[in-house]
């Protein structure tokens, strides 16, 4: 008898959540890291060590055999790490079904090229951009698993994949919207987890709610004039996948990038939170890939360079913060000349265009 024919690879939280909502309507194959998480899942039907307290279908069908995918003939979602992308998808790049769509719900960019998560797994797994969606928004999953209402957006290239995505993935309670921006999508997936640090930082510090208002909307300034610089569509960074999730990262004690905040202004370092944080806090990996491609487009990033700063430098949170406060008042919007001008372009010349 075939096998399910939509998988997730990775068994992390976010995988292990998108397997459980796909589990609703159909059984689904969840591609685990070892052979040992593979059978605690599939004995236990939970994930407690990623997703403590939460039940599984027994339509979730745990295994770290790649050839399961060979029967993911429909859809294949990707929910791994950014840093171990490259080398699983090159893994698994075999035993992809050749007409399934691909959708990655990775956050990040990679070091020393740059390229976004759907421009990697196109790279490792041989495969046309075109055949890769993305998805990104405010999706906390601890959230999502129990159940609780939350959105998100699918960006592609091509309108009919992401309608597949939706019609596949999307429930009352788990609201999908498509985007044809795939560069700002994915833009603002990863750049939201650096600011992230900087707002839990400055709870840690007692900022109160205006300073972190404050931080929030010049994060926000920040991500989008690297967006715009590299050619996205501004209002995407007003969207789901941008201020939405912005929102969520930066404000919840159940983001990662956040608790990595809290704890640096703490005075722990962050080789020390890296080795006993449960799961991945994106933020620290995108932050020098984030600069680097700010500095290709000649944008300022200040809040990043001092995320930078606390991270690997050992500056401290205070210090970072307070040079933050005392740069240069400006006009707000004196950064968004681009903006203007791209506006003034033929829409024609718009790569996001509609």
């Amino acid at each position: 008898m075939a096998g399910p024919r939509v998988a997730v690879v990775g068994a992390g939280a976010w995988g292990t959540t998108l397997a459980g909502i796909l589990a609703g309507a159909e059984p689904v194959s969840l591609v685990c890291r070892t052979p040992e998480l593979a059978r605690e899942i599939a004995t236990s039907h939970r994930n407690e060590r990623r997703l403590p307290g939460i039940a599984l279908s027994e339509r979730v069908a745990a295994s770290a055999d790649p050839e399961v995918l060979a029967d993911a003939v429909d859809l294949v979602i990707v929910a791994v790490p950014s840093r171990h992308l490259r080398d699983t998808v090159e893994r698994l790049a075999p035993y992809l079904p050749p007409g399934a769509d691909v959708l990655s719900v990775a956050k990040g960019l990679e070091p020393d090229s740059l390229l976004r998560m759907s421009q990697v797994m196109a790279e490792a797994a041989g495969v046309p951009t075109g055949r890769i969606a993305a998805l990104s928004g405010p999706n906390l999953a601890a959230e999502i698993a129990r159940g609780l209402p939350a959105s998100a957006v699918v960006a592609a290239e091509d309108p009919a994949l992401a309608d597949r995505v939706v019609a596949r993935l999307g429930r009352r309670e788990f609201r999908l919207y498509v985007n044809r921006d795939i560069l700002g999508v994915e833009l603002c997936g990863a750049l939201k987890n650096i600011v992230a640090i900087a707002a839990g930082a400055a709870d840690a510090l007692g900022f109160g709610d205006n300073g972190k208002a404050g931080l929030l909307t010049r994060g926000l300034a920040e991500m989008t004039r690297v967006g715009i610089a590299a050619g996205a569509n501004p209002l995407t960074f007003a969207g789901l996948a941008g201020v939405g999730d912005l929102i969520a990262t930066c404000g919840s004690d159940l983001s990662r990038n956040h608790r990595l905040g809290v704890e640096l202004a703490q005075g722990r370092t962050w080789p020390d939170i890296e080795a006993t944080m449960p799961g991945t806090a994106e933020g620290a990996y995108t932050v020098d890939p984030a600069l680097a491609l700010a500095a290709r487009h000649r944008v300022e990033m200040p809040i990043a360079q001092e995320v930078h700063h606390a991270l690997f430098d050992g500056k401290s949170v205070q210090r970072c913060l307070i040079d933050l406060l005392a740069r240069e008042s400006k006009d707000e919007l004196a950064d968004y000349e681009r903006w203007v001008e791209r506006i003034g372009r033929p829409a024609g010349d718009w790569p996001w265009r509609c």
